[in-house]
């Protein structure tokens, strides 16, 4: 009987020693203290006042503003939102974004991290290279500013890289293609200049490329390459002037209020799975393909704001799920195809600015687009062919004019010379008063000769 208490009691010692050291175990104190020190650096919101109640955080039931999830007792994803006002971001005047973003690197195995709409500002510090595990990074709708920071190059998991609405400034660094998964990045409305690095075009991975709303320009790179991209939003930037290639997979095309000077890639007709095209306020130019309106998949369409040529016909097919259709100031003209009028809601398709005959409202006559159309014809490039061979004509003719004066200043300095061989036969006086008169002369013509010279070299 003694041995079997002595037993029981030994088997509950240890039972109870186990469950201590998996609760010790459960939750790291150093966790528990980052946890406790973000909550500190974000003026103790009222979101994270269960942080006062519990241990166990990674129990916490989720909420749209806080979740964190675990893996084998470590923190791998924390998301903490402030909604716009609903948990309004008060933090406080000295306010560090770099002790913060301190602790948080002090969770090793965070995979995701996400903090919207808390007021956070200040440049993005360094200490975020030290997050080796993210996959997942997303500050958006913040006050963030300055350079994107090279220590972001560190993560080299990451797939997924969200920093719209914040105050970045800088262009956009090359090595944002040195990720190998990246699959999102979305950069939109901060306040990044310079071009499209060209190397975004190895991002075979790419699923959303999102730089809308910033002052970016130039070319865009060749896009044809990333067979998974779905979603190209580069609206209200400087890019173009030629429309970007793409590949036919894509999903959505919003190129709103740009400089695209081009013509409508015939390509476009290939495009069986796009479902939103937006080239609105731009100034493209030549036909706008009407096989548009009847891909299997499109169900948005604004082409407005160009000026864009072709005849619309009364029996053009459509798709059946378009929900909106705006073909306003552009250079269209024939009739208005019925399907629009019956497969679209009333409201939902646009088309004043045109000279579309049989239609109220704001069409100009017949004559207006077919000027217009003529005069766009005189296309970029053959202007472009004009200017070149202008300057070919006027640098031929200025070389010609500096080869005569070089001419006529060598005969000068011929003559000039002659004059003193006959001055030193008449006498030393003679020679004399010649010498001086050549010689001014000669300055002269030498030095309206180099100021010839050197104003043609500038205007070539």
């Amino acid at each position: 009987m003694g041995n079997l208490v002595l037993m029981h009691t030994s088997l509950l010692f240890l039972s109870t020693l186990f469950h201590c050291v998996h609760l010790s175990d459960q939750f790291q104190p150093f966790q528990y203290n980052a946890l406790k020190q973000i909550q500190q650096f974000l003026n103790y919101p009222s979101v994270l006042t269960i942080f006062d109640n519990t241990w166990d955080f990674c129990n916490v039931e989720p909420s749209p503003f806080l979740t964190i999830v675990c893996y084998e007792d470590n923190v791998t994803q924390l998301h903490i939102t402030g909604n716009n006002g609903v948990f309004p971001p008060s933090l406080p005047r000295n306010f560090s974004i770099d002790a913060l973003f301190s602790s948080i690197s002090s969770l090793s195995n965070l995979k995701v991290l996400s903090l919207v709409s808390l007021g956070l500002w200040g440049p993005l510090p360094a200490t975020i290279g030290k997050l080796s595990s993210m996959e997942i990074l997303n500050l958006s709708s913040n006050y963030i500013n300055g350079f994107i920071p090279l220590e972001l190059s560190y993560l080299n998991n990451l797939q997924t890289l969200v920093l719209d609405h914040n105050k970045f400034t800088g262009q956009i660094p090359h090595w944002v293609s040195s990720f190998n998964d990246l699959a999102v990045l979305s950069l939109k409305n901060n306040s990044l200049f310079g071009s499209l690095p060209s190397s975004i075009s190895s991002s075979e991975n790419l699923r959303v490329l999102a730089m809308a709303d910033n002052h970016l320009f130039g070319e865009i790179p060749s896009l044809q390459n990333l067979t998974n991209l779905q979603i190209l939003d580069l609206k209200n930037n400087y890019f173009g002037p030629s429309f970007p290639v793409l590949h036919h997979k894509v999903v959505t095309v919003d190129i709103r209020n740009n400089s695209f000077k081009s013509s409508v890639p015939n390509e476009l007709n290939s495009y069986f799975q796009l479902e939103k095209l937006d080239i609105s306020i731009n100034e493209l130019i030549g036909p706008f393909p009407p096989s548009l309106f009847s891909l299997p998949s499109i169900n948005y369409i604004d082409i407005s704001g160009n000026k864009l040529t072709g005849k619309l016909f009364q029996n053009m097919s459509c798709n059946a799920h378009l929900v909106l259709v705006n073909l306003s100031s552009n250079l269209l003209t024939g009739e208005l195809p019925a399907c629009l009028r019956e497969n679209v809601e009333e409201g939902a398709v646009s088309y004043d600015g045109n000279c579309l005959s049989g239609e109220e409202g704001n069409q100009k006559p017949l004559s207006f687009c077919h000027n217009e159309a003529l005069a766009v014809e005189v296309s970029p490039q053959k202007l472009r062919h004009k200017e070149r061979k202008a300057m070919a004509v006027l640098v031929s003719s200025l070389v010609g004019g500096i080869v005569g004066l070089a001419v006529i200043v060598g005969l000068s300095l011929w003559v000039f010379q002659r004059r003193n061989r006959r001055a030193a036969m008449k006498g030393p006086s003679t020679r004399l008063i010649t010498e001086k008169l050549s010689t001014v002369n000669t300055v002269k013509l030498i030095s309206d000769a180099s100021k010839i010279l050197s104003l043609s070299l500038f205007i070539i």
